[in-house]
């Protein structure tokens, strides 16, 4: 009988122990997960990212979507080369061919999150969302994301974009030297919110980007490329 009553015992003091080593984050994240990156399987290869600290509601964010699956199926359904692959649409999962996509979301918006440490070089992973009409607050889409594929920019590419594009805003000489050896997308820092980064596999992120898409269809690819699964492992 004292052995019946002591193995519970002993069980209720593990658990006890793992939820205090391990305390609640936030909804659906704990401690323990921010430990973690992101393994994402494509049919193209796999793509490892890394999340930023920086940036906690994002992180927090696509945590829980990961631990729960969601991305699991779902399409690249914006492609454009030498720009960015897009990701994120919940009606892209078992969409049928000759259909646009990119309006399906999960009803709720993220904060911004801007860091100036945090810009659209090659590689980084940033939250898709609404335009400045309707958006004015640049809040995050819950769901889409995208992965920068960007381009490289001489000098004058880029004194040009600031004249003109960024209508004078300046580009700081650290991403100067970014811009023009590693690439990215310069106009749009600021302005989206990035949250982490491909630490292996960008060989993946440009065959995706280099497969081919109709403009009608709003860049979708051809032929579909899933996420066929998107889950945390260890570092």
């Amino acid at each position: 009988m004292k052995r019946t009553g002591y193995i519970p015992w002993i069980c209720l003091v593990t658990v006890i122990s793992f939820i205090g080593c391990n305390p609640k984050i936030a909804d659906g994240v704990r401690k323990k997960d921010l430990t973690k990156d992101v393994e994402m399987i494509t049919d193209k290869g796999t793509i490892y990212i890394r999340l930023s600290d920086s940036t906690p509601l994002h992180r927090n964010n696509f945590l829980r979507l990961a631990k729960q699956h969601y991305y699991d199926g779902i399409l690249f359904h914006r492609v454009i080369q030498h720009f960015m692959i897009q990701a994120g649409d919940p009606q892209s999962k078992n969409a049928a061919a000759g259909i646009k996509l990119g309006e399906g979301d999960l009803g709720y918006t993220i904060p911004a999150e801007f860091n100036a440490a945090l810009f659209h070089k090659k590689g980084v992973i940033a939250a898709a969302r609404e335009g400045d009409d309707k958006n004015p607050q640049k809040a995050s889409s819950a769901a889409h994301f995208y992965i920068v594929q960007g381009m490289i920019f001489s000098e004058k590419g880029l004194d040009s974009l600031q004249q003109f594009r960024l209508k004078g805003k300046i580009i700081p000489p650290e991403r100067r030297a970014v811009y023009t050896t590693i690439g990215g997308t310069p106009h749009l820092d600021g302005s989206y919110t990035v949250f982490g980064e491909v630490i292996k596999g960008l060989e993946i992120v440009d065959s995706i980007a280099a497969t081919p898409v109709s403009r009608e269809l709003g860049n979708r690819p051809l032929q579909d490329i899933h996420i066929k699964k998107l889950r945390l492992i260890k570092r």
